[in-house]
């Protein structure tokens, strides 16, 4: 997913991320902060979770056709020239599987994958996938360690707010977390570029 059609489905403007920007800088206290943005559609693909969902899925399926295995196997019967001893077997095996491949394929929907992912693997992963962008992007790497990343991921509907040294020293991190909490639901409300509430100071 591209930045542009990120920001769409984020509702966010140019002017928005510029807006972002300067709301943490107030939050810190007006300091030589530098801050970077980085937005993305997810933090990881959820395979795992989507397949179990899926497996689960069809194994209901399987389930509620049990009962109506005498109804199935009339049914195979009248559609087709001859059914074999194992063909009832068959279509229930198929139909569990084209469930499953079903579920599998439209579990990449956001709003199915928030459904089927835990809360908390979703927080740890968008968590994981932060402090790897924190890295590789080389906002750790600013002279005074004063780098502050904004990592916003679409799918999970997460902020995440991470402070080099510089910063942290002054600013704990449960105030960057609730700063991020702020922008979070602005975004949701559509209105990312809000003022925030000014931080506590650890000096």
């Amino acid at each position: 997913m591209n930045r542009r059609k990120l920001a769409r489905k984020l509702r966010l403007r140019d002017e928005d991320f510029a807006a972002i920007k300067s709301a943490v800088a107030e939050a810190e206290g007006r300091s030589s902060g530098e801050i970077a943005i980085a937005a993305i559609g997810e933090s990881s693909n959820y395979s795992f979770y989507e397949l179990l969902a899926a497996v689960i899925l069809g194994a209901v399926a399987f389930a509620v056709l049990l009962p109506f295995y005498g109804d199935v196997a009339a049914l195979l019967d009248r559609l087709s020239w001859y059914l074999p001893p194992w063909g009832v077997s068959a279509f229930y095996g198929i139909a569990s599987f084209a469930v499953i491949a079903v579920f599998f394929l439209i579990a990449n929907i956001p709003a199915i994958d928030r459904l089927v992912v835990p809360r908390r693997a979703r927080s740890r992963m968008v968590y994981a996938r932060a402090l790897r962008h924190f890295a590789e992007s080389g906002v750790y790497a600013t002279r005074e360690h004063t780098g502050i990343l904004i990592f916003i991921s679409y799918m999970e509907r997460e902020v995440r707010i991470l402070a080099d040294t510089g910063i942290s020293s002054k600013v704990e991190q449960a105030e960057w977390d609730r700063v991020a909490r702020e922008l979070a639901a602005g975004i949701k409300a559509d209105k990312a570029g809000r003022p925030l509430p000014r931080y506590q100071s650890n000096s």
